[in-house]
């Protein structure tokens, strides 16, 4: 995920960050914890990611994340240097990162994010998109349901609408925006804003 692009005055949505990720990061440590070794290099709908992949990146992104929002520095050294297995390292991260995005003053606080300042109250909301997002990513990968409720979805949809720029669709961070079926549930709406599809190769494919 990158932050190229947001407006630091972005806002539009009711719930706060860290109140939509008080529902995401339970959510995405459930998914987490059913992930059978077995499925870890499956592809997923994240361009170039097995599902390992996806696990890997947001454990990276959750143990840097989770220090900005607390004021302190990024940790240094691989969060897989332990020998745990990926499983364990992202349900720490995401535990991590739930915690410091709670802590008082995370809203408050201008943080520091790889592509430049932001406040914490809008970089926090991003974080929740990315983790609705990339959430859908490993569900459907490895077959589990992933449903964040459809008020949740729309409050994400709302705030990623205004946030994400073309300056993001860079194919790498997002692609370009993808058509919806017309019977579409919202959380297919949202991904297929992000540039996702439903459609993609899978190991027997390959």
């Amino acid at each position: 995920m990158s932050t190229a692009g947001v407006s630091p005055t972005t806002g539009g949505t009711t719930m706060q960050g860290n109140e939509q990720l008080a529902v995401i990061i339970p959510k995405l440590r459930e998914i987490g914890a059913r992930i059978e070794p077995g499925q870890l290099d499956e592809p997923t709908a994240c361009k170039d990611f097995t599902v390992a992949g996806v696990l890997g990146h947001m454990t990276a992104l959750g143990s840097a994340f989770a220090p900005m929002f607390r004021g302190e520095d990024p940790p240094s050294g691989d969060p897989g240097a332990d020998g745990t297995t990926a499983m364990v390292r992202f349900d720490v991260a995401m535990a991590a990162l739930l915690d410091a995005v709670q802590s008082p003053g995370a809203l408050d606080r201008t943080i520091q994010t790889p592509n430049g300042e932001m406040p914490g109250a809008v970089f926090a909301r991003l974080v929740a998109f990315d983790g609705a997002v990339h959430g859908w990513d490993l569900a459907t990968a490895t077959g589990q349901p992933w449903d964040l409720g459809d008020d949740l979805v729309a409050e994400v949809e709302g705030f990623a609408r205004q946030a994400i720029t073309d300056v993001m669709r860079d194919g790498d961070a997002f692609a370009a925006e993808q058509q919806p079926a017309e019977d579409a549930t919202p959380i297919e709406r949202l991904v297929a804003f992000s540039g996702r599809t439903n459609h993609w190769p899978t190991t027997d494919a390959n």
